[in-house]
Formats: C-alpha cells, structure tokens, sequence
C-alpha cells in the first residue's frame, strides 16, 4: 500500500466535515449497504458530505481498510474520526446519536 494513498485518505477525512468511502455513489449506490448509509445521512440533515467511491479504485478500496482496521465499506467519517459503516450507523441513528454528532 503505498504511502501517497493513505495521505490522501487521511488528508480527505480530516479536511472534510462528513466523508463516507462506498461502493458506488450518492446518487447511485452500488451496494445495499452504501445505499443504506447515504439514506441515513440524508434522513440526518446532511448537506455536505465528501462521498469516495471504492469502484473506482482498488488501492483506495484496500488503502481505506488499511486506515481504520475495518475490513468493510462503507465507512463513515465525521471529523476526521472513524465513525464506522451502516450497521454502526443504523444503530446510531435508531437511538439518535447519528443526528446529534453530524448536527455537532
């Protein structure tokens, strides 16, 4: 993995207010999972958000596992911190967490 991608990546995620690395887009999720992560976003106020789609390229797809030691995508950033992907942030948002940390 080279050094340049995980720059990068950390570079986009502390730079950005909200990023989520997916499968896919916004506007045309790939998986059920990324689908479920954008809606969620969506249902919490979220207007800027920074979406990276993986599918694009494999050294960001393995880079970004790299990074948070999560071995699936999608996953959230808020802040520069690693949130972590839909069944975390399902659980977040069912309990209101989610609402109040992207509200922060």
């Amino acid at each position: 993995m080279s050094d340049d991608v995980q720059s990068w990546i950390k570079e986009t995620v502390t730079q950005n207010p909200v990023v989520l690395f997916m499968k896919g887009t916004a506007q045309f999720p790939q998986c059920g999972f990324s689908g479920k992560a954008i809606a969620l976003l969506k249902e919490s106020g979220v207007t800027d958000l920074i979406t990276v789609n993986v599918l694009d390229d494999a050294e960001v797809r393995q880079g970004i596992k790299d990074y948070s030691k999560w071995p699936t995508v999608p996953q959230l950033y808020v802040n520069g911190e690693f949130i972590g992907g839909s069944d975390i942030m399902n659980e977040m948002f069912a309990s209101g967490e989610l609402q109040a940390l992207l509200k922060a």
